[in-house]
């Protein structure tokens, strides 16, 4: 059964009717190599005329990967971390880039990262370093502008344009999977109610709609509920005030300050 997008539909006429645009990107992670899941979100893409910004994982990565990217304008590459391996202890949060190891340890693998797609990818790999499970610590923050990088991206809302001096933050808002649960589709009302709220605080001014609205994806465990959803809403909002929106390039992409 199809969801409502009612709520949806009168949130976006209320911002036409106010002749605002939303700065829209879609980010996908963990990709390492080609699939048929990534050849759909490829299509997927491409028929939205909304490039996908394609969150690699350094240390896998295939050189495959980079060369069907290469003959693919609707997929942008950015760095993933390193390996995307979880160094917290039992009972704590998932993360690769928090402070569980030394902090030249982690430094280097965001700088081995880089390293190595901008080897694999050249000029189509931007400056966007987005941390797996969407988790970092502000002291490595503090170090990826001078590795090269000009984005971090992680989720929810941004409290401030930038992470840190020179590095913005460009963050994801929604994700369509229910990852505690089913790890199919979420609901599909509550996402809808979601956006709702989130483009709420934006046309109120309670949420910086400076920064780009993110969609995040993980093509390798979707079904077809989520491809589907996916594709309805991001429909939806390049139909009404949504303008596509990509990361910049940068020539000097990886050569610290």
């Amino acid at each position: 059964m199809s969801p409502d997008w009612q709520p949806l539909m009168i949130e976006l006429q209320r911002w036409e009717q106010a002749d605002l645009t939303l700065p829209l990107w879609w980010r996908d992670d963990d990709a390492i190599t080609v699939t048929p899941q990534l050849e759909k979100l490829t299509l997927i893409s491409v028929q939205l005329g909304l490039p996908v910004h394609l969150a690699v994982i350094p240390q896998p990565a295939e050189v495959s990967l980079a060369e069907y990217v290469s003959d693919q304008a609707a997929l942008i590459p950015v760095v993933h971390g390193w390996a995307h391996q979880n160094h917290a202890p039992i009972g704590e949060k998932k993360a690769e880039f928090r402070l569980h190891q030394p902090i030249e340890a982690i430094v280097s693998d965001a700088r081995a990262g880089l390293t190595r797609l901008r080897n694999l990818f050249g000029d189509q790999l931007r400056p966007m370093f987005v941390p797996p499970w969407n988790r970092i610590d502000p002291k490595v923050t503090a170090h990826l502008r001078g590795l090269g990088f000009r984005i971090v991206s992680t989720s929810t809302p941004r409290k401030t344009p930038l992470a840190a001096p020179g590095l913005e933050q460009v963050n994801t808002h929604l994700d369509p999977i229910d990852w505690r649960g089913t790890r199919g589709l979420a609901d599909p009302e509550e996402l809808i109610s979601q956006v709702v709220t989130l483009l709420q605080d934006r046309r109120a001014g309670l949420a910086d709609n400076a920064e780009a609205f993110g969609v995040l994806t993980h093509h390798l465990v979707h079904d077809q509920d989520i491809w589907t959803f996916t594709k309805d809403l991001l429909h939806r909002l390049l139909d009404g005030p949504g303008v596509p929106w990509i990361a910049p390039c940068n020539k000097t992409l990886g050569e610290p300050e």
